[in-house]
């Protein structure tokens, strides 16, 4: 893998990563909450409907998680953008490294909760999200 191509990934992960904001941010209103009522059903496998945004604690925890995924997108597509040339084996680590703490702890609570079936589409998401980054790139060859 090159470094030109992990800095593409990057940017991959941070959409993978941030596009869960928005979707989670429309779960705060009724009005909008649909596709965020949907997600977590559909991350709940079977879809059965039983999902419910109908509390104002679900709605309050909607703007947070869509906070967060927003703003850890943003800065994964930053780092790629302002850090990486001067720390790719440091930005890939950190990167790699956020998103296996979010996999380990997302999925053991999934479990714990009674939603092991969002393990399974956490590893999916898991693949995607790292991507090339697993390994490091091989630095572009220097030009004399």
């Amino acid at each position: 893998m090159s470094q030109k191509f992990h800095k593409f990934w990057l940017k991959v992960t941070a959409w993978v990563v941030g596009s869960f904001g928005p979707v989670f941010f429309l779960g705060t209103m009724a009005a909008t909450s649909e596709p965020a009522r949907f997600t977590l059903d559909l991350l709940s496998f079977p879809i059965d409907g039983q999902t419910s945004y109908a509390s104002p604690d679900t709605r309050f925890l909607s703007a947070l998680t869509g906070g967060f995924l927003l703003g850890w997108g943003v800065m994964i597509w930053f780092l790629s953008v302002w850090v990486y040339d001067h720390a790719p084996e440091a930005v890939r680590k950190a990167v790699l490294g956020g998103v296996l703490a979010w996999f380990v702890l997302d999925s053991a609570g999934s479990i714990t909760s009674g939603n092991a079936s969002n393990a399974l589409f956490n590893g999916l998401v898991l693949l995607l999200a790292v991507g090339p980054l697993w390994f490091p790139a091989q630095p572009a060859p220097s030009i004399q």
